[in-house]
């Protein structure tokens, strides 16, 4: 395996989690500022180059993004406390440079498309009226490679009301339809999570949006930006990005900077309502209240969820209930939970019969994974305040008779060392308590909470669980349905599932597939739902990814087989996650028939 040096710049200071993990120091006021002017210099010639240019300037990226791969990926692991080598190094090969080079190749080819015929292709099938009037448009898969290695995964944008399919093709790719754009200058506040988070929020930025950016890395993964530094050199070295660093002090310099005329936040609703609103008081409350915040420029921004996996009774199979049991646990183990879409409330009917199966299987997948790192600073001090005061509870009671409510308690998986949270079983909570934390802060940690309500009546339990999530839970990002695809042959089942995609308040739905999968598309829009505003931003606002350029859009929703083979290379018992990641980013970069099935072959082993 290549070493750290030979894929990036050597860096000088070192990051908290591990000793071999080093991060670039602090950048000087100074630099920021010549960062800011150089970028505000450069804005308008790159708003107005052409999209034959651009997708010429986005092909110049693949090379050195594929370049640092492996060492970025290998960095992420050490700082995270992952084995390099191991299957577990899958998950920063596939949240990593996979996804940045997918976007970059799938961006590239939108823009290839806008010189050719003014508009991106869109998915399969296009564009479609449903009988309500309202209007879907296929996004995903994009083509037949699309298709073997996402086998039965379909992803389409529901558009907002009022959206016609005359629209659809009218208002897609809307700055490409400007005669001379002025382009201006993102402030990218980078997520400290996901590798490919910061890299494609910044081509989003440039190549959807047509603005230069300045990226600020988090000094969680600030490890990074190096790499990202020489992969996207060709932008670096004509004025159109900057990578700097440092904390907040940094971040409220830049975002106080005249030549910054956008802000992308990716972080925490405090963290916004910070910037935008001024410190917590008085007189946050009082500007939110009046309207009048003190960063008064456009901001968008991706936030985070108390994210609810619902499942529709049915009688499942036991190995259906076993991979969507994996799925559930997958949601919650995938990179320690450090996930703005992870799994955070498993939402069941009462009385469901198979409950003490699925718990079972939950605690058997849980037990079966020692507990991660908790890298991202609070881990620890949230699940206390979380767990504070709930009675500690031993798995058997997860097998206890379906009608009999679950106590309230606590259910731990596995030893916590020193740097280490257990899985986390919050039961028994109370679907009708306002004060439930739980219903309203993000644990961001190893947690995952457990809520009954409605009935066994798949109808009746839809309606209350889409009430629940809508009314109860914070946030807006993602939410995940379980259902049996014998369910929806009931038409009132069938009927119950499409309102409840229609009315759950998300940006991403996914049926019987964890979202994440809608992030990792990379051609759907990706954010909160639109209900979300400035005062009440709950997930943020705004989309981002869209390389189809898709405008007006409501919500994205996926659809899934129930139990897919071959096994998901992200589930958490792949045997081989990192060969799938590793080639499926040579594929990302150039995709053939080959190399399609190198992935899918070594999916198939896993």
């Amino acid at each position: 395996m290549s070493s750290v040096s030979e894929g990036a710049p050597p860096a000088s200071s070192v990051s908290e989690g591990a000793a071999d993990v080093v991060s670039p120091p602090e950048t000087s006021i100074a630099d920021l500022d010549r960062a800011a002017e150089t970028l505000a210099g450069a804005a308008t010639a790159f708003a107005r180059m052409s999209p034959g240019e651009k997708a010429t300037l986005l092909r110049s990226l693949i090379p050195g993004t594929l370049a640092v791969a492996e060492a970025q990926v290998a960095m992420a692991c050490r700082a995270k406390g992952l084995d390099p080598a191991g299957p577990q190094a899958g998950e920063e090969w596939l949240a990593g440079p996979s996804l940045t080079l997918s976007n970059l190749r799938r961006l590239a080819e939108s823009l290839e498309d806008i010189q050719r015929r003014g508009r991106p292709r869109l998915g399969r099938g296009g564009v479609r009226t449903r009988k309500d009037g309202r209007v879907e448009v296929n996004l995903f898969p994009v083509g037949a490679q699309d298709a073997l290695l996402y086998k039965g995964v379909r992803v389409h944008a529901l558009l907002k009301p009022g959206a016609t399919a005359a629209s659809v093709r009218a208002e897609q790719a809307a700055f490409y339809q400007q005669r001379d754009p002025e382009g201006g200058v993102t402030l990218l506040l980078g997520a400290g999570n996901v590798a490919s988070i910061p890299p494609m929020d910044a081509l989003h930025a440039l190549f959807v949006e047509g603005r230069v950016v300045l990226l600020k890395m988090s000094p969680v993964n600030a490890y990074l930006g190096p790499f990202l530094e020489k992969a996207f050199a060709p932008l670096v070295e004509r004025g159109f990005l900057r990578v700097v660093y440092g904390g907040a002090e940094v971040g409220a310099h830049l975002a106080a900077h005249p030549a910054i005329t956008h802000m992308h936040i990716t972080g925490s609703a405090e963290t916004h309502d910070r910037i935008v609103w001024g410190p917590p008081g008085p007189e946050q409350a009082r500007r939110r209240a009046a309207g009048e915040p003190v960063f008064t420029k456009p901001v968008s921004s991706e936030l985070g969820n108390v994210s609810p996996v619902i499942v529709l009774p049915h009688l499942y199979d036991e190995d259906e209930l076993w991979f969507q049991a994996r799925s559930i646990a997958t949601q919650v183990i995938n990179n320690a939970s450090f996930n703005c879409n992870a799994a955070k409330m498993l939402v069941l009917p009462r009385g469901f019969a198979q409950r003490p199966l699925l718990l079972s299987m939950l605690a058997r997948a849980f037990a079966a994974v020692a507990p991660r790192r908790a890298y991202y600073p609070g881990a620890h001090d949230r699940h206390a305040r979380l767990t504070a005061g709930r009675a500690t509870l031993g798995p058997e009671v997860l097998s206890a008779p379906p009608e009999i409510p679950l106590p309230s308690g606590v259910v731990r998986f596995g030893e916590p060392g020193a740097d280490a949270l257990p899985w986390t079983l919050v039961i028994g909570l109370d679907a009708a308590d306002p004060a439930e934390p739980l219903f309203q802060q993000e644990p961001f940690c190893s947690i995952l909470s457990v809520v009954e309500l409605g009935s066994s009546d798949p109808v009746q339990f839809l309606a209350e669980a889409t009430r629940f999530c809508n009314e109860r839970l914070w946030g807006t990002l993602s939410a995940s349905l379980v259902v049996h695809p014998l369910s929806e042959e009931d038409p009132a089942v069938a009927d119950a599932v499409d309102r409840a995609l229609l009315a759950l308040r998300y940006g991403a739905i996914a049926v019987n597939q964890w979202p994440a999968m809608v992030y990792g598309a990379v051609t759907p829009p990706w954010g909160g739902h639109p209900s979300a505003t400035l005062a009440d931003v709950q997930s943020g606002l705004g989309f981002v990814h869209n390389t189809q350029m898709v405008a007006g859009v409501e919500k994205v929703i996926l659809r899934a087989p129930l139990r897919g083979f071959p096994r998901p290379p992200y589930f958490y018992d792949h045997r081989r996650a990192h060969l799938v990641g590793a080639r499926l980013a040579t594929w990302s970069a150039t995709p053939g028939w080959g190399r399609a099935w190198s992935v899918a072959a070594a999916a198939f082993k896993g």
